[in-house]
């Protein structure tokens, strides 16, 4: 054998070597896809297999009067609802009109409570002497049921948005409020101390240190908080409104127009 070669056949016997090494790996990873891939599809089918057996067994039951349909109603009619208000419009104006009215209402609301909450919350969560003195208060007023607020809103603030971004708000506010509270006093005390002994002053230590390591507590909160800001807005214009979605359904409810409810819905 030729002292030449060796040093190419070693060569080549690693890389052979490293190659079959890393296929099981590669295989590995393929079939990982494969699987979650096969899992995405699987839950999506069943996914839609409950609907469908939901509404299915509704419209069934509904037609052969294990159900009155006139409290419950049925898919097929609440469909034929919803198809006449997106082409003939409703009682109130064009339906795209009442969805806008009541999502300019919610974000109005989500924002207004999600600044609010961000702000007060890091302002007690820092100061613990402020956090004890109106401790008490701020668990009274979450004690409050905050839905019945829309009527005091619609009172004291009008028929108009205004008394929707509040109850709407207001929704927003507590929940915003207290992860940002709670993120604020998890903060590594340690690092607090670090940066003073580094000399950071309040602001720093507020914009660098406490709110970004509060920010997955605070951005937690808001995933819920704009589903809340729905609600507060459709409730809102249930005590009392000129448009919306709340409106659709509450006249609907006064008139006994089970379908109505639910399209509104």
């Amino acid at each position: 054998m030729s002292v030449r070669s060796a040093p190419a056949r070693l060569s080549a016997g690693m890389s052979a070597t490293t190659e079959q090494a890393a296929r099981p790996l590669v295989d590995l990873a393929a079939r990982r896809r494969r699987d979650a891939q096969r899992r995405r599809i699987n839950v999506a089918v069943l996914r839609v297999l409950v609907a469908v057996v939901f509404l299915s067994s509704w419209e069934i039951l509904a037609r052969l009067g294990w159900i009155d349909p006139f409290f419950t109603s049925q898919p097929t009619a609440v469909a034929d609802k919803l198809w006449y208000w997106i082409t003939q419009g409703t009682e109130l104006g064009p339906l795209w009109e009442q969805a806008l009215v009541t999502m300019e209402e919610a974000v109005g609301g989500f924002i207004v409570g999600s600044v609010l909450g961000v702000v007060f919350g890091v302002a007690l969560g820092r100061n613990r002497l402020l956090s004890d003195v109106l401790g008490p208060y701020i668990k009274a007023a979450n004690a409050i049921p905050r839905v019945v607020l829309g009527a005091l809103f619609a009172v004291s603030l009008g028929l108009d948005i205004k008394s929707k971004i509040a109850t709407a708000a207001v929704l927003v506010f507590f929940v915003v409020f207290f992860n940002a509270f709670q993120g604020v006093r998890e903060v590594d005390r340690n690092l607090i101390a670090n940066a003073r002994i580094l000399g950071a002053g309040d602001r720093q230590l507020t914009t660098e240190i406490l709110i970004p390591s509060a920010l997955s507590w605070i951005v937690a909160s808001l995933h819920t908080s704009f589903g809340l800001a729905l609600v507060g807005a459709v409730v809102g214009e249930l005590f009392g409104a000129t448009q919306g979605l709340g409106e659709l359904i509450y006249n609907a409810k006064n008139l006994f127009d089970i379908e109505g409810v639910f399209a509104g819905m």
